[in-house]
């Protein structure tokens, strides 16, 4: 669905944007593309609609060149981007007309329904729209053509959660219809809830790609295990991926990277009590992982 081979995009003044970025994104998928500001996202998001052209390297999409096919790639394309800019005089519905006769499509009975799932007046003018409400008409212009790619730039960003909740309903009903989506966000919760695979990009590099299941395995995890006796802190030590062990008495305390096998079968040794595990969300991996790249 998306290659993207060696791909670099530099500006003038020696500033590079986007560095040899190689990346494939399956039919069907949703892709998480997640990192800090200026890492690189819009710049990739706005190479594969077409609007930069790859200072080197191959963008292609539906196997057609991102930047040569652009034309015939956008029609099948729905993209919200993170700027969001719409015809302020127009309605939402005068927009989307606009829209279908560009797209020679006719999206009058999905308007009627997602307007409804997003609780949108669609005759006000968009001048008068609130933030959140500009966002939902963006939405709306993005999903009504059913789209085979959507591209999405901080979708939810000003809605509240019960809408963000009804937009993770929405993609989730549009993959099992065959849509494959590349979604880029701040909400980090959501995109764990939403990806199968998640990419982080740092300083124009892909710096981590996986399932948060596999990003997960890389990453610390506080643990307190208690025994019905003291413990020695020699039992405990050289056990692979096990740091920072303290023991006071029946307590042991320690960070665990990867696999706990090591730790796990260790602690079997002894009679175990009580077992404490600082959950990570992927926010706080995340963070981690950002202060890593900058280290």
């Amino acid at each position: 669905m998306i290659k993207i081979q060696e791909f670099s995009k530099h500006y003038p003044g020696s500033i590079t944007a986007v560095d040899r970025l190689s990346l494939s994104i399956e039919a069907g998928e949703i892709f998480g593309f997640i990192g800090p500001n200026g890492a690189g996202k819009t710049t990739t998001i706005r190479t594969l609609i077409g609007h930069l052209k790859p200072s080197s390297g191959k963008v292609t999409i539906f196997d057609k060149d991102a930047w040569h096919e652009g034309v015939k790639i956008r029609r099948r394309i729905g993209y919200l981007p993170g700027d969001l800019y719409l015809y302020e005089k127009m309605s939402t519905r005068a927009l989307l007309k606009y829209l279908d006769k560009l797209r020679a499509v006719d999206t009058s009975g999905n308007l009627k329904l997602l307007s409804k799932r997003f609780d949108l007046d669609l005759d006000r003018p968009i001048r008068q729209l609130s933030k959140g409400n500009r966002q939902k008409s963006g939405l709306l212009q993005a999903l009504c053509h059913e789209p085979d790619l959507l591209i999405l730039d901080e979708p939810t960003s000003g809605l509240d959660p019960l809408l963000q909740q009804e937009f993770l309903n929405v993609i989730s009903e549009m993959r099992h219809r065959g849509c494959t989506v590349f979604l880029s966000s701040h909400m980090l919760d959501e995109v764990e809830r939403i990806a199968d695979r998640i990419g982080v990009i740092r300083d124009g590099h892909l710096s981590r790609v996986g399932t948060v299941k596999e990003l997960r395995s890389e990453t610390r995890q506080a643990m307190e295990i208690h025994f019905e006796q003291p413990v020695s802190l020699n039992d405990f030590s050289n056990l692979s991926g096990v740091s920072n062990i303290e023991t006071d008495g029946n307590l042991l305390k320690c960070i665990n990277v990867g696999s706990m096998d090591a730790l796990i079968k260790a602690a079997a040794q002894h009679t175990v009590t009580y077992v404490q595990s600082e959950s990570q969300d992927l926010e706080k991996i995340f963070l981690d992982m950002y202060r890593e790249d900058k280290t």
